[in-house]
């Protein structure tokens, strides 16, 4: 029987995340992970147990398609350009499975016609393919490239399913990981998933801490001087509305740069902002950084204004952080609603994406002092929660070792 693993991921290094603890798991029980993704990532697949090979040194996705909007479209031509010399290269390391993030493409197909288990692993929050499709066809602006491979994916392939947002519709009939707990999806909602395994998000960054003791969560005081306000929105969001970012952001800055009471830190989630629009963000008391180790900053926040990110919603969880929801696109708004629905977040404004004023900064954070108690209660159950779904992920590597 193999010992191999092929696991696939795109270049996004959130979805990326949620799959080392995967690895981690699969060569604990004595299976080589065999990841095909970025090269910037061998360092994090190296570290989790795995080996990385460069997926796009001989397959470049440029080279595939370079115009699809949004950019998962491209992954869809990719699977098309690179299949066949893909699935002979997979072939002669004989994987035993197949796992693969949702938005890879590549990894369904391969995992068809490899004739072995292949496992999905979700990406966002109740990204159903019915529900995913709903949300984001009217951003869909496919090239004729990923036209033609959708037809090819289908005619030769047997894609039936094969579309420019093929992305959100890889789930497995073996096994679907999805990375929350199962408190954030509904009933209803979790037959669209089945079979399915939760595993949740959160990495601590200590691999040997992957199961941890519940323990003493961390207390916080509102009345706490000063107010430590962690301000990020993640990093996708900056390929799609920098515009509409960096116009909240200055709101938000002048907000808090208006309070006594309160500290602030914005990330602007390693994207380059011109010098003027980001000198416009600082203040006295807000500093303006270009990336954070976000894990230490949430240790030590009060309160996190937070685009409602699914690896960010769950790190803030973790830490007892009431969260400020501002959400963008795609599955920002349901996460947001559902963080809400929980007792865990308030919403900044009153429609995704609306126009800010300072007034509803200053309003939310009233709802956060008023609400205090309430909201800490909550992210206290909803730790629980995280705590419960990581001791549970030795079960699932199980039960994706005994598809073999």
């Amino acid at each position: 029987m193999g010992r191999v693993a092929a696991i696939f991921c795109m270049a996004g290094r959130g979805h990326l995340q949620r799959l080392l603890p995967l690895v981690t798991g699969l060569a604990r029980h004595g299976m080589e992970p065999v990841v095909f993704s970025n090269a910037i990532f061998r360092d994090p697949v190296e570290r989790a147990g795995g080996r990385l090979i460069d997926l796009f040194a001989r397959y470049p996705l440029d080279a595939a398609d370079a115009l699809s909007r949004p950019v998962p479209s491209r992954y869809v031509s990719f699977a098309a350009r690179y299949v066949a010399p893909l699935l002979e290269d997979v072939a002669r390391l004989g994987p035993a499975l197949v796992v693969y993030d949702t938005f890879a493409v590549i990894g369904r197909v391969l995992g068809r016609h490899l004739g072995v288990p292949y496992v999905n692993v979700c990406a966002g929050h109740n990204m159903s393919p019915a529900r995913a499709i709903a949300v984001e066809q009217a951003r869909v602006t496919p090239s004729d490239a990923c036209r033609r491979a959708v037809e090819v994916l289908r005619e030769r392939w047997g894609i039936l399913d094969a579309s420019p947002m093929s992305y959100f519709t890889g789930l497995s009939p073996f096994l679907n990981v999805y990375c929350e707990p199962a408190a954030f999806l509904r009933p209803e909602e979790r037959a669209a998933f089945e079979p399915v395994a939760f595993f949740g998000s959160v990495r601590i960054p200590d691999p040997a801490g992957e199961a941890p003791a519940l323990g003493e969560p961390p207390s916080r005081a509102w009345r706490e001087a000063p107010v430590r306000v962690y301000v990020s929105f993640g990093t996708v969001v900056w390929r799609y509305f920098e515009t509409e970012a960096l116009r909240a952001l200055a709101v938000i800055a002048r907000a808090l740069g208006a309070r006594d009471d309160a500290r602030a830190v914005i990330s602007l989630g390693g994207h380059p902002v011109a010098p003027a629009a980001r000198a416009q963000l600082e203040r006295a008391n807000v500093e303006v950084v270009d990336y954070v180790d976000q894990w230490r900053v949430l240790q030590d926040a009060s309160v996190y204004l937070t685009h409602q990110g699914l690896n960010s919603t769950h790190e803030a969880i973790y830490h007892l952080v009431p969260m400020i929801s501002h959400p963008f696109f795609v599955d920002q708004p349901g996460l947001a609603m559902r963080c809400q629905e929980l007792g865990l977040a308030i919403p900044l404004a009153g429609a995704v994406q609306g126009v800010l004023a300072e007034g509803d900064v200053h309003a939310a954070f009233a709802r956060l002092a008023e609400r205090w108690g309430h909201l800490q209660a909550n992210l206290a159950r909803a730790r629980s929660w995280e705590i419960e779904v990581m001791q549970g992920r030795e079960a699932v590597i199980q039960r994706i070792l005994d598809l073999r």
